[in-house]
This record gives structure tokens, C-alpha cells and sequence, in this order.
């Protein structure tokens, strides 16, 4: 730990201590055990904010093993609608028990209950709030799967959801089904990734001639994806995306001045998709990994981008194409105003991100 570091961290630490001296911290625990066909749960909540929640005027009256017994159902009806536990997508049912702990010296107090499972869960989902007139009360998650912790997460006002994909052949293939799509979707609303393929696109060729760019253009962006979300190299978002932008300007120019000189798109897509692929890992980093398949979550996404860069060449292909069959003077033009749109594009948002958005200068 750095000096820097050690010093941030006791200060945190004197201020939080502070903080608890004057009003217990807001927090709430949540632990899930998956076992064969159930979940068993346990919910530890302060009994400051149970007692704002149900009206009880001195919270010291909850450390009261008989009062907690007789309001259990009370408390049970509070706590239950404010947040759900989904097995693939399916809400589940929670299964109270009538034990609850008196926790006096954490002020706490221990609920237990249970999910009942039809079958072996590839994702589960949890989502809520519990209590909400508290901006910073966070609930800390923790699931436990073959008697080992798999997973830690906060749930709070600004992160009500977390997904834990389960370590079995059902977890794998849920996280193929989430960022498959997600991938795909990335690359289709990506304007600026979609307008650096169609400008690699538009001097055409033969099939094996763009299987070869767009080849390049995916090796390239899933390297530098991989090492961005792995965090082995993370350039900031205010130079990766006018880079981006300047890498459209570079391929529209490119077009308009390649002539009879070689054709470099296949270059120009393996250099320029390793900074695309800093861009893809932006969306991978906000929405969070799973831990444990960080690398199916990767290939999956990739698959998607891949899926959507194969329709993006196919539809603008074939067009370029039948319009080449229709007219060659008009296939040249396309070409020649393609290029200069795709240049101004580029241009635009190299300004925009440059100086309005926080970018490089």
C-alpha cells in the first residue's frame, strides 16, 4: 500500500468512526447460500431504520427479543416488497421463518427466510431498495455458492440491481445470452464505429478482400478490449474518443486519395480498431463483469460486435455493390461524397469531443 494510499484510507476511517459515533452508518447485510433446489437467506437491518419505518418512537424497543417476535409480520410486510430475488428472470417467492436474532451489541437484528428453486439457476438477480428515505443506507451482498463466497456487491440509491451469473453449464449460457446481444446492439447504435466500417467499405472489393479488413478490425478491438477490462491498460475516455473521431477523418481521406497506390484498409482497420476497442470497453467496465467469467463475458460480447459488423457489411456491401452493376460513374461518386461525409462526420465529433466534451485539450 502507498503512503498516499495508507493516509486516504485512516482518514476515511476517522471520519467514518465519527460519523458511527453520531448516528449508526446506514448499512444492511444480505447473505445468500445456494444450495441444491433452494436458497437459504439471512437479512441483518439496524433497528434505527426499521423503527423510522414502522413509526416506533425509540428503536431501543426492538432489541426486545418478545416485542421483535410480536412485529415480526409487521416487519416482514415492510422489508418484502422492497426488494426481489429473480432466478432467470423469474421473480422468486420468499419462504420467512419465524426465528429472528436480537443483535443488541450491532443495535441489529437477524431475519431468516428461504427461496425454493425448481431448477439449478443460471443467473440470479437481485434488485431493490430497502430503505429508501435513507439516500446513503447501502446494502452489502454477499453470495455463497458450494459453501464458498462467490460474490461481494453494494446495492444503494445510485445501484439497485446486481446479477450473479452461477458457476454452472446454466450460468455460462446466460452469459452468452446477456452480452451476445449486448454486443450486438453496441456496434448498431455505435455510429462512429458503424461510419469507420462503412468508410473501410466503400472502395468495395471482392468478398475475401473485406472478409480480410473487417478480420483486422476485429482482431484488433478485442486486444485492446481484453486489456482494458482486465485494467492492464486504460487510456482515458477524453483522448480514446477523439482518437476515435480522427480515425473516421483518417479512413475517408484515405479513400479519396488512395488511387491506384495499394490498398492499406486492412492495415488501417488492425491499427485503428485498437483504439475502437478502448471505446468497447467503456460499456463492459459500467456494466460490471461477472467475476468468474470475465473471459466468457469477453468472447460473448465479441461474438456480438462480430454479429453486427457482418449485417453492417452485408447491407452496405451489397448496396455498394448493385450500385456498382447499376452504374459504374455512379459507384465512383458514391464513393468520392461517402468519403467526404464520413471526413466531416469525423470532423464534427473530433471538435465536439475536443472541446466540449472534456476531451484532450
Amino acid at each position: 500500500m502507498s503512503q498516499l494510499h495508507l493516509i486516504v484510507t485512516v482518514i476515511v476511517w476517522l471520519v467514518m468512526g465519527q460519523f458511527a459515533a453520531a448516528h449508526p452508518v446506514p448499512f444492511s447485510y444480505l447473505d445468500l447460500r445456494l444450495e441444491t433446489r433452494r436458497i437459504e437467506a439471512t437479512l441483518v437491518v439496524h433497528v434505527i431504520d426499521v423503527a423510522h419505518e414502522l413509526n416506533v418512537e425509540s428503536p431501543g424497543q426492538l432489541l426486545d427479543e418478545e416485542i421483535v417476535g410480536t412485529a415480526l409480520e409487521t416487519i416482514v410486510e415492510m422489508i418484502e416488497p422492497r426488494f426481489q430475488v429473480e432466478s432467470d428472470g423469474h421473480s422468486l417467492t420468499p419462504e420467512w421463518s419465524p426465528l429472528v436474532e436480537v443483535m443488541r451489541g450491532r443495535q441489529s437484528m437477524r431475519l431468516h427466510f428461504s427461496y425454493s428453486l425448481d431448477v439449478t439457476p443460471g443467473v440470479l438477480g437481485i434488485e431493490g431498495s430497502l430503505f429508501p428515505y435513507d439516500q446513503n443506507h447501502r446494502t452489502f451482498i454477499n453470495i455463497y455458492e458450494e459453501d464458498s463466497l462467490r460474490l461481494q456487491a453494494i446495492l444503494g440509491a445510485t445501484h439497485e440491481r446486481i446479477d450473479y451469473f452461477t458457476g454452472t453449464w446454466q450460468g455460462t449460457a446466460a452469459v452468452f445470452r446477456k452480452f451476445i446481444p449486448i454486443g450486438v446492439v453496441h456496434i448498431l447504435n455505435g455510429l462512429d464505429h458503424v461510419l469507420f466500417l462503412v468508410g473501410l467499405l466503400l472502395l468495395g472489393g471482392t468478398l475475401r478482400q473485406l472478409l480480410i479488413v473487417v478480420t483486422a478490425f476485429t482482431v484488433a478491438h478485442s486486444v485492446t478490449l481484453s486489456l482494458s477490462v482486465l485494467n492492464f491498460f486504460n487510456p482515458p475516455p477524453g483522448l480514446i474518443e477523439p482518437a476515435i473521431a480522427l480515425s473516421i477523418v483518417y479512413v475517408g481521406a484515405d479513400n479519396l486519395l488512395v488511387g491506384d497506390k495499394r490498398d492499406m484498409r486492412a492495415w488501417i482497420a488492425l491499427v485503428f480498431g485498437l483504439i475502437h476497442g478502448f471505446g468497447f470497453a467503456s460499456v463492459l467496465r459500467e456494466m460490471g463483469l461477472p467475476s468468474r467469467e470475465v473471459a466468457t463475458s469477453l468472447l460473448s460480447f465479441n461474438l456480438g460486435v462480430e454479429f453486427g459488423q457482418v449485417v453492417v457489411v452485408i447491407v452496405v456491401g451489397s448496396l455498394l455493390t448493385a450500385l456498382r452493376e447499376w452504374s459504374e460513374i455512379a459507384g465512383r461518386r458514391i464513393v468520392f461524397i461517402g468519403s467526404l461525409a464520413v471526413i466531416a462526420a469525423g470532423a464534427f465529433w473530433f471538435i465536439q469531443r475536443v472541446f466540449f466534451s472534456g476531451g484532450v485539450l
